[in-house]
């Protein structure tokens, strides 16, 4: 069991040690699936270079740091200092100041720890076999698709282009949801009018350090593990942009209370992050002496949705053809109840809590495209019979409605690039704000029946 300050070495083969005391080896075998089914390999197209290899080696790596290194054992109960080593195929292209600098600013911003990374040459280095396919089957567009209303809204209108050549979804399995992602996943092949329509399905399950004690709990490396996983397919089927469906309002997540600022909220798809994100696959991706690693060209990694407030995406989707069941058999919870084993035994089997931040503005937003707002959760949080530490989140959203947001708000929290609109965006969350304001006179009409 690692302490506060955890150190985590990345045993690439069994004669692969560290050079001192204090490390905890993780590996392959951290994982609960096979490399087969954690990585995909035999279902892309063509090779993978080794710079995106390398990625989501590192990604691995920084989601089993986050997950073994508890944040309750720190002195203010969330700043860690973690230190990792890693074999990459080219160490000195990860250990220069600008891509190691892009690295351990992404990971603090998503995580608010304080990261140290080392990277060593990757030693027996074995490339698995592409699966054979035709140019026709290399997808020509890539996106990460959860389940969630976002994902399948940006896939629903994809789906429905004109092109002859794929639209690649890549899915990390969610425990105990995976039938509902299939399900969702078939809503949008069913819009398909010729264009094919593939699905990635990818595992990452940690196990258990060894302790018998529970993992920590937040997990905002699990993005980055996701989307290097996106990129990673991208390279091999030669597409060069990767998109990550999540509307403007929740990428933006102003935060509800002085407490939620930065990385005490998920900022997996802020401007900023996915800035930060950027610049690093440029730095370890980009060319060379005039010449594409690998013969391939940088990834980027772009929001689609972000100028969309989560009613707007809700519409988006049925302009596309989706239905209100459509919408409502969705994943949106921040804590689905069908994960939490304890949760299944004492309370409804249903994919979404209904009292989390990322459900109540699902509630607005399918309030604001359909009317009305059929999903079955596990809690109303209006209810009166519910406990009272189970509505933080609705008592905070009600006072932050209360209370202006402006420019200075959305500056103060985690920074934007340079170059962002500024106008658009505190455009969205005031259209976001306008959506949510509905909740409260929802929750005065179902408690006063």
């Amino acid at each position: 069991m690692t302490g506060p300050d955890g150190s985590l070495w990345w045993n690439a083969h069994a004669k692969d040690l560290p050079d001192g005391p204090g490390w905890t080896l993780i590996g392959k075998d951290t994982f609960q699936e096979t490399e087969h089914r954690i990585t995909g390999r035999h279902r892309l197209p063509g090779p993978v270079p080794d710079w995106a290899e390398d990625l989501f080696r590192v990604a691995r790596t920084a989601f089993i740091a986050d997950k073994y290194i508890r944040r309750s054992h720190t002195p203010d109960r969330w700043t860690r200092r973690i230190r990792i080593s890693l074999p990459v195929t080219n160490p000195d292209r990860w250990s220069a100041p600008a891509a190691l600098a892009h690295l351990t600013g992404l990971l603090q911003t998503l995580t608010a720890d304080i990261w140290e990374v080392a990277f060593r040459p990757l030693a027996r280095h074995q490339v698995e076999e592409a699966f054979p396919l035709t140019d026709a089957d290399h997808a020509s567009e890539v996106a990460l698709f959860s389940g969630g209303l976002d994902s399948l809204s940006w896939a629903a209108a994809r789906a429905r282009v004109k092109d002859p050549r794929p639209l690649l979804l890549v899915m990390f399995r969610e425990i105990g949801l995976s039938r509902l992602q299939r399900q969702v996943y078939a809503s949008v092949k069913r819009l398909s009018t010729g264009r094919p329509i593939l699905l990635l399905p990818m595992s990452q399950t940690p196990n258990g350090d060894g302790s018998g004690s529970r993992l920590e709990t937040s997990s905002r490396t699990r993005s980055l593990l996701y989307v290097a996983g996106a990129i990673r397919a991208a390279t091999s089927h030669g597409v060069t942009t990767v998109h990550i469906p999540e509307n403007g309002q929740l990428a933006i997540n102003p935060p509800l209370t002085p407490a939620r600022s930065a990385a005490c909220s998920t900022r997996s798809v802020h401007p900023w992050t996915l800035r930060r994100l950027n610049d690093l696959v440029a730095a370890i991706g980009g060319t060379e002496s005039g010449t594409v690693h690998a013969g391939y060209g940088t990834v980027t990694v772009t929001n689609p949705l972000a100028q969309l407030t989560k009613g707007e995406v809700c519409k988006a989707a049925r302009s596309a053809g989706l239905g209100p069941a459509d919408l409502e058999a969705t994943l949106s919870c921040g804590k689905p109840p069908m994960r939490q084993r304890k949760r299944q035994q004492n309370g409804p089997r249903v994919p979404n809590c209904g009292i989390c931040f990322p459900c109540l503005v699902r509630r607005s937003g399918l309030l604001h495209a359909n009317g009305a707002d059929h999903t079955r959760y596990a809690a109303s949080p209006w209810a009166k019979d519910l406990p009272f530490d189970r509505t933080a989140d609705w008592r905070a959203l009600q006072l932050w409605l209360h209370e202006p947001y402006g420019l200075a708000d959305l500056l103060a929290d985690v920074p934007l690039p340079a170059g962002t609109d500024l106008t658009a965006t505190l455009g969205v969350v005031a259209r976001g704000r306008q959506e949510l304001g509905r909740l409260p006179l929802l929750a005065a009409e179902e408690t006063a029946m």
